[in-house]
């Protein structure tokens, strides 16, 4: 017999193992991420050519520096997408733990680079923030933890996923680092409620990040700062919001044209934070419009696959692992277009970071791994399993 039927996919025992990963792996999604790696190549061009020169570095010092990275990242996902969930799991159990002993260091090892926030590791060469890898690892620790406490006779999962989630965000408050604490909670409240948490729970949580977030306020003039910037009517003109607001309304439908942009000469963040400015100041919304929809494809067709899935673990991983990717995109959106309180957070695969890019491509490894198309079996055969 040297074919077997099951749920959507054939399995042709003996099939070597490219062959069966390009055939069951979302192509359109690596797709969208090789898009997405391409176009922030483009604008690092033109959005890290001034923080080199004022640096006395190549022009294109950052850009080739990036395109290492994004190598690396594309790497990773490639092979990270190639395993199967229990290795992934297995690796991320792992990963997380390391990654939280890591963060937990930082204080006593790590550097804060001159920015008031100690969130890296120096390596002299580069700099490693442990919170960018503790993203995904930390959704497959508490997917697992979940899925679990669903288990006849399972263990509490859902409580120790909550323990783990305090300790970690309360790691991030003490950095200051408020948009990966928030990241963190949504993850946790993300797979919580696909697994059926009750809402009072979830609406309980919502009520204890308002209360942290007054808290925050009241106690943090950074935090003050940003959020008077946010509600007030008048912006400031000499602050990044207000050099990304003129460059988004510059910009136009189609952009000032390559090169043409200035933005990038008077935004420090420009090649990371507010990449998207100089996407709207060059090429108009209609570059824009082509970002967020790809990240839109990548999330939506990761949501569709998985819900042909029937292994909780994956279900609730991958949802994790997508809605992540998602949040992520949207807050940098977001915080360019002033529907955001200011939040120092990248673009997924286009701003510069090797952190990020190659969390990031671990991270939608995972995601592709999990929604590739695989044997599902008969749906009463795993109920039996659970009752036996």
């Amino acid at each position: 017999m040297t074919e077997i039927a099951h749920g959507t996919v054939i399995v042709q025992s003996g099939e070597a193992v490219l062959p069966r990963w390009w055939r069951t792996v979302d192509r359109m999604t690596i797709f969208c991420v090789l898009t997405l790696f391409a176009i922030g190549i483009l604008l690092g061009f033109a959005a890290s050519t001034p923080l080199a020169e004022r640096n006395g570095l190549d022009p294109f010092h950052y850009v080739i520096r990036q395109a290492a990275f994004g190598a690396m990242g594309l790497s990773a996902m490639i092979f990270v997408s190639m395993l199967g969930p229990v290795t992934i799991r297995r690796l991320g159990v792992l990963g997380f733990f390391g990654a939280t002993l890591a963060l937990a260091m930082l204080p006593a090892f790590g550097t804060d680079f001159g920015q008031g926030a100690v969130r890296w590791y120096s390596l002299g060469f580069a700099s490693v923030q442990p919170a960018e890898f503790l993203k995904p690892v930390f959704v497959i620790f508490t997917a697992w933890m979940v899925a679990a406490s669903q288990e006849i006779a399972g263990p509490p999962g859902k409580s120790v996923s909550l323990f783990a989630m305090v300790v970690i965000v309360g790691f991030l408050v003490m950095q200051p680092d408020f948009g990966q604490a928030a990241l963190i909670i949504f993850a946790w409240s993300v797979i919580y409620f696909v697994a059926g948490a009750p809402m009072t729970i979830l609406f309980g949580l919502v009520g204890l990040v308002a209360l942290g977030g007054v808290f925050a306020y009241n106690n943090s003039e950074h935090v003050a700062r940003r959020i008077d910037g946010f509600l007030s009517a008048e912006i400031d003109p000499n602050t990044q919001i207000a050099y990304a607001a003129d460059a988004i309304r510059n910009g136009g439908v189609f952009g000032a044209g390559l090169g043409e942009g200035t933005v990038r000469w008077t935004l420090p963040d420009a090649h990371t934070d507010f990449i998207i400015a100089v996407a709207a100041e060059e090429y108009g919304v209609v570059l824009v419009f082509l970002i967020i929809a790809l990240f839109a494809t990548i999330t939506l067709r990761s949501f569709f696959r998985l819900m042909r899935e029937r292994d909780p673990f994956i279900r609730l991983a991958g949802t994790g692992l997508a809605s992540l990717l998602a949040l992520q995109a949207f807050i940098n959106l977001g915080v360019a277009a002033r529907i955001l309180p200011a939040k120092g957070m990248t673009l997924p695969f286009v701003s510069y970071g090797g952190s990020s890019v190659i969390a990031t491509g671990v991270a939608v490894g995972m995601l592709l791994a999990f929604t590739r198309l695989r044997p599902q079996g008969e749906i009463g055969d795993i109920l039996l399993s659970r009752h036996r």
